[in-house]
């Protein structure tokens, strides 16, 4: 017999969690379906400095536990299984799961964004030993260090900026010779003291000696091979949008996130989108979570007329 909720909440991240707590306290049936373990990018967070409440930081692991317990308290249901397939386009929505099928009244997409790696050797041993993806989320860490961007995009110019009132120096690489940044974003870097472009270079190699200590750079115009000293990267090459169950089912936008405003309905009726999985100008820990609160509002007044 198949399980039927009021709301199916589609991971278990900040943004699951904060749309379970809501939504259980709204008086309605709501399971969270999180293929791993509560938090998703979060949870792989050693320190958490930002996030309301927590004046000494939170272990992003911690931070997990106590939004799925807060959630459970008032009655959520957390299966950890894999999403293999969804169909939205019915009144009941029909979730296909590695363990069994769940129908819900309601869908809540909150699968998240993960950030694209340069895919260099010892990059991931390297995340909280010098290599980040958020100048808004580690940037601290570095204050008075000398640190390097990849990127080129609007991402890398505005973790650029962030980084330049935080860091002693810091150096913006680029494979090519402009940035693809919007203009906005070009003049505070322009008129950064302490920020230094180099352009036509490829990051080779990530040095270390437990730590980041370093990157070995190539030329992409002249050949020519150097290191240079940092004590930290920030890569920001962009995000990937876990949206591959929705394509073709909900409206994307052209990088691929869900586009969904702040009401966080989807061009599904029925179905919502809150976290980084939705087109949203900051992606971070609190505005996911608010997300949640929102699409919980929104949910209700749904199933009142459906």
């Amino acid at each position: 017999m198949e399980k039927k909720y009021d709301v199916v909440i589609i991971g278990g991240g900040p943004a699951g969690y904060s749309a379970a707590l809501y939504c259980t306290r709204a008086g309605l049936s709501t399971l969270v379906l999180e293929m791993l373990s509560a938090g998703g990018q979060m949870a792989t967070t050693t320190q958490v400095e930002n996030y309301p409440g927590f004046n000494e930081g939170i272990d992003g692991f911690d931070l997990a536990e106590k939004m799925l317990a807060g959630a459970e308290r008032f009655g959520a249901v957390s299966e950890f299984a894999e999403v293999t397939a969804l169909h939205l386009a019915e009144n009941s929505k029909r979730i296909v799961t590695s363990d069994g099928e769940v129908l819900a009244r309601a869908v809540i997409l909150a699968t998240g964004a993960v950030p694209k790696k340069l895919g260099l050797p010892g990059e991931d041993d390297l995340v909280g030993r010098g290599v980040a993806y958020c100048a808004t989320c580690d940037g601290m860490y570095f204050k008075g260090k000398t640190v390097a961007v990849a990127g080129g995009g609007n991402s890398a110019a505005e973790d650029a900026k962030t980084l330049s009132h935080i860091c002693k120096k810091v150096y913006l690489i680029h494979r090519r010779d402009t940035l693809r940044a919007e203009k906005a974003y070009l003049d505070p870097l322009e008129n950064a003291d302490n920020l230094e472009f180099i352009w036509n270079t490829q990051i080779d190699e990530l040095l270390t000696d437990g730590k980041l200590t370093g990157l070995a750079l190539t030329d992409r115009v002249t050949g020519t091979h150097r290191s240079l000293s940092c004590d930290g990267l920030f890569v920001a090459i962009g995000r990937d949008p876990n949206t591959a169950l929705v394509k073709n089912q909900v409206e994307l936008d052209a990088q691929g996130y869900i586009v969904a405003d702040e009401t966080t309905r989807t061009s599904v009726p029925g179905v919502f989108a809150a976290g980084d999985v939705r087109t949203k100008p900051l992606r971070q820990i609190v505005t996911a979570a608010a997300d949640g609160a929102v699409a919980s509002k929104y949910v209700q007044e749904f199933l009142q007329t459906h």
